[in-house]
């Protein structure tokens, strides 16, 4: 499953523009405020000027006087090149102006929509405002820094918005960074959303084995005794002992009976670590194990088997202790030896892998023989993923299956909308059971992903009972 990388541009930034009003109109119809006010200053900067020189004999006054004269020239002729062309000696009618100024030459607060008297003010986002009017939209205080930021038409403080709109990340939950083009960067997986920076996907932040969330800083994952990672979430529901995975091995044999595809042979079903299950992999001759980890493997050869005979207890440093093993000698009585199941995983992951293998080992008695690795593990996740959708549909208000495969593989199957656990799911282990089905449904691999598609599509088109005659007689898929 691929993950997800997302860039996005922050907040505009804006500056603030101060200014000292004086109380009377600093510009006319004709001219711009800007130089207006640049006169305004000229004009107080000239009236101060000849207040110095009060009752003192000019220095220079001929040059002076000319340099003088030059200044005013020079001013009149940038005025009248910013004027409005005339037309038979008449000025034509400006545009309507902002009603930030209204004709009486005050000015309005865009926040109060009061005038604004002498003193300070704000000129910013096309108005003028009163310096305690000017607020964020967040906090309702003013804003007093030279820049601010700007969402959806309102000012913010930058921290404020900082803190609103800029992605924390799940994992650290520091702000995630902009990367070097100044963009914020940041993965997320495909089905939890889980936001997260790049840095944490090459700095050994531990995955969970069932969910594949990464492990938030503020959260301690329980570390299995292989070294895998199980979030808290996955281990309420997690099935750590022979013992307590036989209920759930007799749901999944109501479940093939329902469907008309009991199997008659007593398989023996072990919960194993995944040293076990690598070493009975090694020692079986058939089989296809495309997975990057095998979880399940259906056995047709005699071996010796280590497998987990009492549930272990988490002990310091959420580590589980005090496992109990014990060696189990397989015995071939039929053309299937047993079914291992990798232990610590939650009770829906590990039923859907229990489905897939007791496919495998329903084929072997039933005398299907060298089905190609594409339709046999692609049949088998059919069957996973329809136990996976009558158990999400069972823990719901509705009792029916809705899946096309299972509805129409023959009357009998009405009786596999028998709910395989009692009592209703948490919201979490529903959204789990998406989360599996939604695994089966995009896997790349050509034998598990590829084989699952056509082989869904075909029992949708055909019925499970159709396809596989099919698949007996010609070892392929109908189309």
């Amino acid at each position: 499953m691929g993950w997800l990388s997302k860039f996005f541009k922050g907040a505009s930034n804006s500056r603030v523009s101060r200014g000292q009003y004086s109380g009377r109109s600093p510009y006319t119809d004709e001219q711009s405020e800007s130089d207006l006010e640049d006169l305004d200053r000229a004009i107080a900067l000239s009236l101060s000027e000849q207040d110095q020189h009060k009752g003192k004999e000019p220095i220079e006054s001929a040059h002076q006087l000319e340099e003088d004269e030059m200044l005013a020239k020079a001013l009149q002729e940038s005025l009248n090149a910013e004027s409005p062309p005339r037309q038979n000696g008449e000025t034509p009618p400006s545009p309507p102006r902002p009603a930030v100024i209204p004709p009486n030459g005050r000015r309005i607060c865009a926040g109060c929509k009061t005038p604004i008297g002498p003193g300070r003010f704000l000129s910013c986002m096309d108005s003028v405002w009163h310096p305690d009017c000017f607020c964020c939209d967040a906090c309702d205080k003013p804003i007093s820094d030279f820049e601010f930021s700007m969402h959806e038409d309102h000012p913010y403080h930058k921290n404020c918005y900082r803190e609103l709109y800029h992605p924390k990340c799940d994992v650290c939950k520091d702000f995630i960074p902009t990367n070097k083009n100044g963009l914020i960067e940041y993965r997320a997986h495909p089905f939890w959303m889980q936001k997260y920076c790049p840095s944490h996907e090459d700095d050994d932040t531990p995955r969970c084995c069932s969910c594949e969330r990464l492990e938030p800083k503020d959260v301690k994952y329980i570390t299995l005794d292989d070294g895998r990672k199980l979030c808290l979430e996955c281990l309420n529901s997690a099935i750590m002992d022979n013992s307590e995975c036989q209920p759930l091995y007799m749901d999944i044999q109501e479940f093939y009976e329902g469907l008309n595809m009991k199997v008659e042979q007593q398989v023996p079903l072990l919960l194993v670590e995944r040293q076990a299950l690598n070493e009975a992999m090694e020692g079986e001759k058939m089989g296809h194990h495309h997975l990057p980890e095998t979880r399940g493997l259906c056995l047709s050869e005699e071996q010796i088997v280590r497998t987990i005979l009492r549930r272990p207890v988490i002990g310091p440093g959420n580590k589980i202790i005090d496992m109990v093993t014990g060696n189990h000698r397989l015995v071939r009585r039929c053309e299937v030896t047993a079914i291992l199941i990798l232990f610590g995983l939650p009770r829906l992951l590990t039923g859907s892998i229990l489905a897939h293998e007791m496919m495998h080992a329903w084929l072997r008695l039933k005398g299907f023989r060298s089905l190609s690795p594409e339709v046999e593990e692609g049949i088998c996740q059919v069957l996973a993923h329809m136990w996976l959708e009558s158990e999400i549909t069972s823990g719901s208000s509705s009792t029916t299956i809705t899946h096309t495969a299972s509805t129409s593989a023959s009357a009998s199957t009405s009786s596999s909308s028998t709910s395989s656990k009692k009592g209703p799911k948490s919201d979490f282990e529903k959204k789990l059971g998406e989360f599996f089905k939604n695994q089966i449904e995009t896997d790349t691999s050509a034998a598990y992903g590829e084989g699952f598609r056509v082989g869904n599509k075909a029992v949708t088109k055909y019925g499970l009972r159709t396809t596989l005659e099919h698949i007996k007689l010609t070892g392929s898929f109908p189309y």
